[in-house]
């Protein structure tokens, strides 16, 4: 998990509002913070099959929002997977 903290920082780079916490940018970026916090762990724990699980069902969850992002508003999909730096 990450802290309350860190989620509101990554909040307030991505969101449209002051009180957007639900827009699909805002959660692909809360998901990939949380991605990015497991890969972390597996580099020590690579052992750990149930928390593996739970990273590939992340991972598909976010893939789904910025598909319905690219095929929403390319414009905003553009950003977001450049203002994170993810491939594609």
């Amino acid at each position: 998990m990450i802290s309350k903290e860190v989620k509101i920082k990554v909040m307030e780079k991505v969101r449209k509002h002051p009180r957007d916490t639900g827009s699909p940018e805002v959660q692909i970026a809360l998901l990939t913070e949380r991605i990015n916090s497991l890969s972390e762990h597996f580099a020590v724990h690579k052992k750990d099959h149930h928390s593996r699980r739970g990273l590939l069902k992340m991972i598909g969850r976010r893939r789904k929002l910025l598909d319905y992002l690219r095929q929403t508003d390319y414009a905003r999909y553009q950003k977001i997977v450049k203002q994170l730096e993810l491939r594609k």
